[in-house]
């Protein structure tokens, strides 16, 4: 039975970590990207350099945010640095925020789990709601059964997912690339003059998408309170993680671009199939669709972990309904499980995670800029605190990366302010309801303090 004083299970490791930190980031994004780098930049050469530095961009990040982890290895993510920085109100609207991204995640995640499993297995298609909502629902009794049997699973995804991406990888490498007319593709950076608006607008869209394609690195921090030595393994976790995936994508674009030409790249909508069907011309679909699908269940595995600790925290905070904190003697939330899953059945049924998805592209960025501002603001009011690991670089590596977050979010408020008035306008609502927990419930730090 669920017991409030129970504590999370310390039974996490360095394996695990590895696990989550790659589970959680790689997405079936990696397969369609390599097209669309190519219509953008027009440069095989640019676009492995732009995975490279998108890699490194990702890497100062981990680097940052593993110090904070080390430093205050409790569940909740990016919640935790937030409300240690800030206080409890921005604590809040950061956990709130967090939480809608993730429970999005969950949404999107499971419909389009289906889309593949339809194209396996025609029958899925006939109900795709019902079926999300099954795949969800065998996710939320699984984690349900406790944390040891939650982390067994993320192991065996993340290496099923790996496995298969090399598979992919070496069927390229050793294939025969496709012949194709040798020319120039228009109206991309490579073809645009240099400091054009035109070359600028590329590069910024090439950037976003390869940015976005790294952002998972930080999974682990979600559940550093299960972890048995939070201040070695947590940094080894993301940094090590970031790493193998900057090596993994780089391999994946070479692979495909040796056998796809780049003419062909440009106007491939899913180049890791195109690429397959060159090597493997009696199985190529059904690898990239069994790659894809297995992909997007790793990720819902790993977002499912990360949800619910989000409520747990702010609910042992008194931010959130105290049931929150309960803990299973498996080592899992279950309440906060439930809340999380419903709402993402919620969403599936009610058919508009679209916009949420859309407004979850907006809001994950307030996360970053959260915890590298947190940072900054920590290692000025307590520089003489304990750090088992501090920010190589810092305050450099920590400030490209808050800077490249600022511009990221202005380039998103840019290009769709109406998503960006409704984020803004979530998050002014978020205050009204945190005075009103406040006034319920009274904390020892004031919004905003």
């Amino acid at each position: 039975m669920a017991n409030a004083a129970r504590p999370l299970r310390r039974i996490l490791g360095l394996g695990f970590g590895l696990a989550i930190a790659f589970g959680g980031t790689v997405g079936v994004g990696i397969l369609r990207l390599p097209g669309t780098l190519a219509a953008t930049l027009g440069d095989a050469r640019l676009i492995v350099v732009f995975w490279l530095l998108g890699g490194i961009y990702a890497l100062l990040g981990a680097v940052s945010v593993s110090e904070l982890a080390a430093m205050q290895p409790r569940a909740g993510g990016f919640y935790v640095y937030a409300r240690q920085a800030f206080g409890d109100g921005i604590g809040f609207v950061i956990g709130s925020s967090d939480w809608l991204n993730e429970v999005a995640a969950l949404a999107y995640g499971v419909i389009t789990a289906v889309t593949f499993l339809g194209a396996l297995w025609p029958a899925a298609n006939a109900y795709p709601r019902a079926a999300a909502i099954l795949i969800l629902a065998v996710f939320t009794a699984l984690h349900w059964v406790g944390l040891k049997l939650g982390s067994t699973l993320t192991r065996i995804i993340s290496l099923a997912v790996g496995l298969m991406l090399l598979v992919l990888i070496i069927a390229c490498c050793r294939g025969a690339p496709v012949a194709a007319p040798d020319r120039s593709l228009p109206l991309t950076a490579a073809s645009l003059p240099l400091l054009s608006l035109g070359m600028l607008a590329a590069v910024v869209t090439a950037l976003r998408a390869v940015f976005v394609s790294y952002d998972g690195w930080y999974s682990p921090i979600y559940l550093a309170e299960e972890n048995t030595e939070p201040g070695r393994t947590l940094p080894r976790a993301m940094i090590g993680g970031t790493i193998v995936l900057i090596a993994l994508y780089v391999l994946i674009n070479v692979a495909i671009l040796h056998v796809v030409p780049l003419q062909l790249l440009a106007v491939s909508s899913l180049p890791a199939a195109d690429a397959a069907r060159v090597v493997l011309p009696e199985g190529g679909d059904i690898l990239v669709t069994a790659i894809s699908l297995v992909t997007v269940l790793s990720l819902v595995n790993a977002v499912m972990l990360m949800t619910p600790r989000i409520l747990l925290a702010m609910g042992r905070d008194g931010l959130f309904l105290a049931r929150a904190a309960e803990v299973s003697a498996g080592g899992t939330p279950r309440f906060a499980l439930a809340i999380s899953s419903g709402a993402a059945m919620a969403l599936i049924l009610s058919g508009s995670f679209d916009e949420i998805v859309a407004l979850a592209a907006v809001l994950f960025l307030f996360n970053y800029i959260s915890a590298y501002s947190a940072l900054i603001v920590l290692r000025r009011r307590n520089p003489l605190a304990p750090r088992p690991y501090r920010a190589f670089g810092y305050p450099w590596s920590t400030g490209v990366v808050l800077g490249g977050c600022v511009l990221l979010l202005v380039a998103a408020i840019i290009e769709d302010p109406h998503t960006a008035l409704v984020a803004a306008v979530l998050l002014a609502v978020c205050v009204p309801v945190y005075r009103g927990i406040k006034r319920r419930r009274p904390a020892s730090v004031e919004f905003g303090g």
